[in-house]
């Protein structure tokens, strides 16, 4: 998962953090909300939250959008910052958490942004692009257009009739490699991780054939939906979701089989981390490129010390006062990391709680694939391996 959307949340806490449940269906839904809103409320409150920051989040929980299973809120300084809708309902009553550091952790545990995927509907005169990213529906991406002449063929086969069969096999050409082009370079500025062409059969496999080898390795093709106006794109729209959920899989697994590898000594370096100490290390030196999460772990609880930048993160409060933190404040390790990860251009991975072998997760619940990696010893005391749990 690529974090840019939570830069909005590098700036000084402290933060409300409340998780909503906008799932239901009853009658009763604006009052339910309301309800959920006063009870988040009342604890951040009890939490020792301002009357400002709560007050702005009094306003916007009620009125949030119950076309998605539930929302992360995060305000801080009397406003509201950042809005992130989440593909499965948290508990009820709504979680909510008023600390130094926006709650990130929960994200993992209730379904946070699936991959960012780029919808191309594709015919032989262009494409219209759509991008899904944080928010559950898809936005407008651009167009493409293709040369409009020559475009269809003709049904005789005198010697001009195959010259001109030609020319519009050449237009048809042209026009998929006009479109490859543009959805690759539009992947890549968008970071998306997941590609879907729908539309004419024969335009959607020339396009994906010119495409890049490492954007075509992520890319699907759908047999519904369309360019054409009054297409019923209904059951494209389920067959991406179905793509995203398992290009989620697939990068998680992947994830797993690298940390299994490289938390291995090989050559006298080691290019994968667990354990807070180590994580915590890496993280100082952004060589995190890739912070693996899975929920429960006990790791995740773990207290590290804070100070206001993301690089100002230690183990013990005397080493915070030594990376120039002055006044360092405890918070969860799940949070302090994720905050370093976002600020340094870091990726995350969910993994899934019980995997088929529990060998392939990090120790804790925490574990990095290594930008570069440790030569020698690794600090906090070395690796470990094998299937432990918690």
């Amino acid at each position: 998962m690529k974090l840019d959307f939570l830069r909005p949340l590098l700036r000084p806490g402290p933060w409300a953090s409340v998780y909503l449940d906008t799932s239901y269906l009853a009658e009763d839904v604006v009052r339910r909300q309301q309800l959920q809103a006063r009870e988040a409320d009342d604890r951040l409150a009890a939490s020792g939250a301002d009357e400002a920051t709560r007050q702005a989040l009094a306003e916007a929980l009620p009125g949030l959008s119950r076309d998605t299973a539930g929302h992360a809120v995060f305000a801080a300084n009397g406003r509201v910052v950042l809005d992130v809708p989440l593909s499965a309902a948290p508990p009820s009553p709504p979680l909510s958490h008023w600390a130094p550091l926006p709650r990130l952790g929960p994200l993992f545990d209730h379904g946070g942004p699936d991959p960012a995927c780029l919808v191309a509907y594709v015919d032989r005169r262009g494409a219209d692009l759509e991008l899904l990213g944080i928010r559950r529906h898809p936005e407008p991406a651009g167009e493409v257009t293709g040369k409009e002449w020559p475009m269809h063929r003709t049904a005789r086969a005198q010697w001009s009739e195959r010259h001109f069969q030609l020319a519009v096999e050449n237009t048809w050409e042209e026009n998929a490699a006009r479109i490859a082009e543009t959805v690759a370079t539009d992947a890549e500025e968008a970071h998306a991780e997941l590609v879907v062409l729908a539309g004419d059969p024969r335009e959607r496999r020339e396009v994906r054939e010119r495409l890049p080898e490492q954007v075509r390795a992520r890319t699907v093709e759908s047999e519904h939906g369309g360019r054409a106006a009054g297409s019923d794109n209904r059951r494209l729209a389920a067959e991406v979701e179905t793509a995203r959920a398992e290009r989620a899989r697939a990068v998680a697994d992947e994830a797993m089989d690298r940390f299994r590898e490289g938390r291995e000594p090989g050559h006298g370096a080691i290019e994968a981390a667990e354990g807070v100490p180590t994580l915590v290390e890496a993280a100082r030196e952004h060589r995190i490129g890739a912070l693996l999460v899975r929920p429960g772990g006990a790791d995740l609880r773990r207290d590290v010390w804070v100070g206001r930048e993301p690089d100002q993160l230690a183990v013990r409060r005397t080493e915070s006062r030594y990376l120039g933190a002055s006044e360092p404040v405890a918070a969860r390790a799940d949070d302090a990391l994720l905050r370093s990860a976002v600020a340094n251009d870091a990726e995350a991975v969910a993994l899934p709680e019980q995997p088929a072998d529990p060998g392939r997760l990090p120790v804790g619940g925490l574990g990095a694939l290594l930008r570069w990696p440790f030569a020698g010893p690794v600090p906090g005391g070395g690796y470990r391996t094998g299937p432990q749990f918690p």
